[in-house]
């Protein structure tokens, strides 16, 4: 299948180097010649859509290898928008990437903002060995609330699956939210405007993947036994006289995979910035790996 872009990393005089790297309408990407310290093997690749955002009816394809040893970033520089569709017609994009023994790759892009009407479709592929690592933050919003739009794009679904080196199924995740003819997205999200997701699998990133799984299981614990949780939305408890709200963010963790080899965390916010903050707190241990900390 022909792509629009593709970038492969290997190894050159001992550091991560970019052997091959193209795209073309209606993707591009930036690499930076230096991120963070010089010292920190790692390859950042950034990824822009021409005309700020993607366009009804474009399918997009890209592939990605991270050979032995790497270390690589993809990210974004903004929002990924997708604009109105024209009647039925969807937005597509698909992420193919390979990662190798003990290579790690960091997939931490800013979220998808689908506009009034949208209908998109996402796919990330990823095939690892016992030694690959893996960091993937998948996110989007309720729209653009500057203009009142909010949960009202059309169709939303995005897939993300990891298989072993013999293709062996791992992971398989999927999120769909259409319109339905009993009751609209925005019934169905009970006030949340942010979903995300992070995955974190591998031996480079254990230490990450322990201390996500301690510090969500606290922050929710800590959430159970607090009568006053938020400011806003609360309402009295029938039965007591404490006074009950709506968390600004809730997560849950779990892990998948042979003894547990990989760890989910699931988010709902009310706010895009709760969750800029969230991934701030839970990745800052990455820096060592990527020179700077995500999101920051």
């Amino acid at each position: 299948m022909e792509v629009d872009g593709a970038v492969v990393i290997e190894k050159v005089a001992g550091k991560s180097a970019v052997s091959r790297c193209f795209s073309k309408y209606p993707i591009k990407f930036i690499i930076p010649r230096k991120v963070g310290p010089s010292k920190t093997d790692v390859i950042w690749i950034y990824t822009l859509n021409y005309g700020g955002g993607i366009v009804s009816g474009d399918s997009i394809s890209c592939e990605l290898t991270v050979k032995d040893g790497c270390t690589a970033a993809l990210t974004t520089q903004s929002s990924t928008k997708v604009y109105k569709s024209r009647g039925e017609e969807r937005s597509e994009q698909l992420l193919e990437a390979r990662i190798g023994s003990d290579a790690l790759l960091a997939v931490l892009p800013d979220p998808v903002t689908c506009f009034a009407t949208a209908r998109y479709a996402q796919k990330q592929v990823f095939r690892v060995d016992s030694r690959s690592s893996l960091v993937l933050v998948d996110w989007f919003t309720s729209g653009r609330h500057g203009r009142g739009e909010i949960w009202e794009f059309n169709l939303f679904k995005s897939t993300n699956q990891i298989f072993l080196e013999d293709g062996h199924p791992l992971f398989f995740d999927t999120v769909l939210l259409e319109q339905g003819s009993t009751n609209s997205i925005i019934e169905r999200m009970h006030g949340y405007q942010v979903i995300a997701m992070v995955v974190i699998l591998g031996p480079r990133v254990k230490k990450v993947q322990d201390e996500v799984q301690e510090n969500v299981k606290k922050m929710m614990s800590d959430q159970l036994y607090s009568p006053f949780t938020s400011t806003r939305g609360a309402q009295m408890n029938k039965n007591s006289d404490h006074l009950y709200a709506k968390p600004r963010i809730i997560a849950s963790s779990s892990v998948f995979g042979p003894k547990g080899i990989g760890t989910v965390v699931r988010i709902a916010a009310m706010e895009t910035e709760t969750v800029y903050r969230f991934l701030q707190q839970q990745l800052a241990s990455m820096e060592p790996l990527l020179g700077v900390p995500p999101y920051k």
